[in-house]
């Protein structure tokens, strides 16, 4: 059991530190190259940030684990909307702009239930995860010329952006463009590594304790791929950015669904595990729905209602084990 253990672990420390250095390669071969902030920030940061997730679910599906590949898509979810937004209104409310939430929110709902439907019924197809894909273009082409021409209203890819930036200041700093790329390919080549030792590891520790595959997707895997959203959120929170923060958990939750879940969906189409599919997908969808009602009073989430959300994710949490 040591060594499937041990193997997860390097994995998860590989995993996010790559994860850490390909954004601030991308990001600054990105500077170096004329990009505008505000396409790096909607693109380069959104995709870097979600690659540590995206090469946990990409190698569990090519390994035959389509629980840990979805598990991880859907916990690392419900981890983003109860522990990390608990959290952080715990530390300070959470103040909610009104129209990112029922935008970003909303769209984030809307691809959770199509998500559940598919999965209930004709099970994932590659066509679904086409679609997926395409609406996610839809979108940052959307959240763009927002951006552009909008004077409020900042899009929840914007603010994880931001978020980025307040946790790590020195991510602008000026350095030569050769080591840029090389901390760029050096991220790259962690994350494809920390990622295959993550995925072996917990297939291998799941057989040993008896413990099924989505469990560990939707426990111990979502917990570990989303630290690094919840460290800058916590540290966006402590800042007084609590708004940063909501778009931080909203940008991430849109590319789990429409960039992870579609590239997963092309990749290893199939069912997705009835642990998943009857209990994890629709808890999420209520979960959306709570915080929609939490946010729409007094357009901030409390620090009662952040301690429901993390009291939430606690018995979930516990469930899911006990269940196992």
């Amino acid at each position: 059991m040591l060594v499937p253990l041990l193997l997860l672990l390097v994995g998860f420390v590989i995993l996010i530190v790559g994860g850490e250095l390909l954004v601030r390669g991308a990001v600054r071969v990105a500077e170096r190259a004329g990009m505008s902030e505000l396409l790096i920030g909607l693109t380069i940061v959104g995709f870097g940030t979600s690659a540590p997730e995206l090469v946990a679910s990409v190698e569990a599906a090519l390994a035959g684990s389509p629980g840990i590949a979805w598990g991880n898509i859907v916990g690392s979810n419900l981890a983003n909307s109860l522990l990390i937004l608990g959290v952080a209104s715990l530390i300070l409310p959470v103040v909610v702009p009104r129209g990112p939430l029922w935008r970003d929110g909303g769209l984030a709902l809307i691809a959770t239930i199509v998500l559940w439907l598919v999965a209930s019924t004709t099970g994932i197809t590659a066509a679904v995860g086409i679609g997926f894909l395409l609406l996610l273009v839809a979108y940052l082409g959307y959240a763009y010329w927002a951006e552009q021409t909008q004077s409020a209203g900042a899009s929840a890819l914007h603010e994880k952006a931001e978020s980025l930036e307040i946790a790590d200041t020195h991510l602008h700093d000026l350095q030569p463009l050769w080591r840029s790329a090389l901390v760029l390919v050096a991220g790259l080549v962690m994350i494809v590594l920390g990622g295959r030792w993550l995925v072996e590891g917990a297939v291998d520790l799941a057989r040993l304790i008896g413990m099924s595959e989505a469990v560990i997707g939707l426990t111990v895997i979502a917990i570990g791929t989303s630290l690094p959203e919840l460290v800058t959120s916590v540290i966006a929170a402590y800042k007084g950015a609590s708004a940063v923060a909501l778009g931080n958990v909203l940008g991430s939750n849109i590319f789990n669904l429409l960039f992870i879940g579609g590239i997963t969906a092309i990749i290893a189409p199939g069912t997705i595990p009835g642990e998943i599919a009857d209990f994890a997908l629709p808890f999420l969808i209520a979960a959306s729905v709570l915080l929609f009602v939490f946010a729409a009073t007094g357009r901030r989430i409390s620090r009662a209602e952040g301690g429901i959300l993390l009291a939430i994710y606690l018995v979930l949490l516990a469930y899911n084990v006990l269940s196992a």
